[in-house]
């Protein structure tokens, strides 16, 4: 088990070495990656922690929100059927 373990490791760290183009991309996609995380924290900061002091206030913002949606689904399920 150990042996398979350490030639799956092996494969892939030669096959990382050889790479010239890969590694260039995969720099890429790191820094899409923190710079859309980060595009993400300023543009969408944390309405509920911003808004609700208390957890309690915040999961019943998060109920109340999920049960218009659904209470709201319903009822144009409902008129579409007449």
């Amino acid at each position: 088990m150990l042996s398979q373990i350490n030639h799956i490791a092996a494969f892939y760290r030669e096959g990382f070495k050889s790479m010239v183009v890969g590694r260039l991309l995969w720099k890429i996609i790191l820094v899409k990656l923190i710079l859309f995380s980060v595009l993400a924290r300023i543009f969408f900061p944390d309405y509920l922690k911003t808004n609700f002091t208390t957890d309690r206030d915040r999961a019943d913002h998060v109920l109340a929100a999920l049960t218009a949606q659904t209470q709201t689904e319903e009822k144009n399920q409902i008129i579409r059927r007449d």
